[in-house]
C-alpha cells in the first residue's frame, strides 16, 4: 500500500483553494485505518500473463506503460504499485514480450495504454506506439491520463507530436477528472491542445466521498466537460483498495444521484454508471430508479406484434 505524497506545483497551489482537490492528492490518517476490498481489488495479477500486460476482456487487452504518475491520487485502486519507478517502466525487452503476446491473440483488436500515466513518459510512449502501429490486428487504441488535471504544462509540442502518431487506427484519449475544480485556465488550454492531436476526448470519474457526491457538483462537471469537446464516458463506484473505503459512496446514493442527473442534464452530457466487478467479463451498467415495468411490457407487445408481422 503506498503512503507516499507526490504532489506537483500546479495541484499545490489548487489544494489551497479547493478542499474536493486536496483530499484527492493528499494523505489521511483514514488510510491507516486498513479499511477495503484488498490490495489488488480487481485481481489484475491474476490476468497478466507477461509483465506490463493484463488480459481480462477477450479483444482488449491493457498495458501499464509505466507506473509514474505526476502526483498520486489517494483512492488510486493500483495504489499498491503506484510509485514503483524502479520496476514500473517497461524496458525493450517487455515491449517486445507484450508485442509477441499480442501476435499470438490476434483475437485482440483494441489496446488501453495506461499506468501509472503513459504521458509522464513520452519517449517510451512513443516507442510503444511505434511497435503497436506495426500491428495490423490492433484497430483502436486507447491512452489513459490524468496530466491535464496534475500536471498540465507538461502536455507540450513534442506530448502532442507522439499523440499525431496514430493516424491509421482511431485514437482515444482517456482523460481522469473528478471534480470541476479541476478544470483551470491552465487545464482547459491542455485539453484544447489534445484535441488538436484529432483524438476522439473521453472522460472518466469515480465516485468520491466528499468531493463530488452531489448531484449539483457532477452536473457542472459533465457540463463542463461536454462543452470542451470531453464526452463523459463512465463514473465508477470506488473499487476500493485497502486504505480507500472512507472514499466509498453507498450504491444507493450513486443511484439517486444518477437518476437525477440522467432527468437533468442531456444523455450526451450522462456518463454511464458502471461496476467494475473482478469475477466478470465487463464493466457493468447499473439500473436506476425509474419504473421499468411498464416500459417492458409495451416493447414486449411491439417486438411481439413486429415478429408476427414479418414471419
Amino acid at each position: 500500500m503506498n503512503l507516499e505524497v507526490k504532489i506537483t506545483k500546479h495541484l499545490e497551489k489548487l489544494a489551497k483553494k479547493s478542499p474536493a482537490v486536496r483530499k484527492q492528492f493528499y494523505f489521511s490518517p483514514k488510510e491507516l485505518k486498513g479499511k477495503g476490498k484488498s490490495l489488488d481489488p480487481l485481481r489484475e495479477a491474476k490476468h497478466s500473463p507477461v509483465k506490463g500486460l493484463i488480459h481480462r476482456y477477450q479483444n482488449r487487452a491493457l498495458i501499464l506503460l509505466t507506473l509514474n504518475c505526476a502526483a498520486y491520487c489517494r483512492f488510486c485502486f493500483r495504489r499498491r504499485i503506484v510509485s514503483d519507478i524502479k520496476n514500473g517502466a517497461l524496458t525493450d525487452e517487455d515491449i517486445q514480450n507484450i508485442i509477441l503476446y499480442l501476435k499470438k491473440h490476434p483475437q485482440i483488436n483494441e489496446v488501453i495504454i495506461s499506468g501509472g500515466d503513459p504521458l509522464t513518459t513520452p519517449k517510451l510512449l512513443e516507442k510503444l506506439l511505434q511497435r503497436i502501429l506495426e500491428l495490423k490486428q490492433i484497430k483502436v487504441i486507447r491512452i489513459s491520463t490524468r496530466l491535464i488535471v496534475s500536471d498540465p504544462q507538461k502536455i507540450n509540442n513534442n506530448l502532442i507530436r507522439i499523440l499525431k502518431l496514430v493516424k491509421i487506427q482511431p485514437l482515444y484519449l482517456l482523460l481522469h477528472l473528478e471534480h470541476p475544480d479541476e478544470l483551470t485556465p491552465e487545464t482547459i488550454r491542455a485539453i484544447k491542445k489534445l484535441r488538436s492531436t484529432g483524438a476522439v476526448l473521453l472522460s472518466q470519474s469515480v465516485f468520491l466521498k466528499g468531493i463530488n457526491d452531489k448531484v449539483e457538483t457532477l452536473t457542472e462537471l459533465f457540463e463542463k466537460l461536454i462543452s470542451l469537446g470531453i464526452k463523459p464516458y463512465y463514473i465508477m463506484h470506488n473499487d476500493e483498495p485497502i486504505g480507500t473505503k472512507h472514499f466509498t459512496v453507498a450504491f444507493k446514493k450513486e443511484i439517486k444521484i444518477m437518476t437525477a442527473l440522467r432527468k437533468r442534464i442531456s444523455g450526451l452530457a450522462c456518463p454511464t454508471y458502471v461496476y467494475d466487478d473482478p469475477r466478470g467479463k465487463c464493466k457493468i451498467p447499473l439500473p436506476l430508479e425509474f419504473d421499468y415495468s411498464f416500459t417492458r411490457v409495451r416493447l414486449y407487445n411491439y417486438a411481439r406484434t413486429y415478429f408476427i408481422k414479418n414471419s
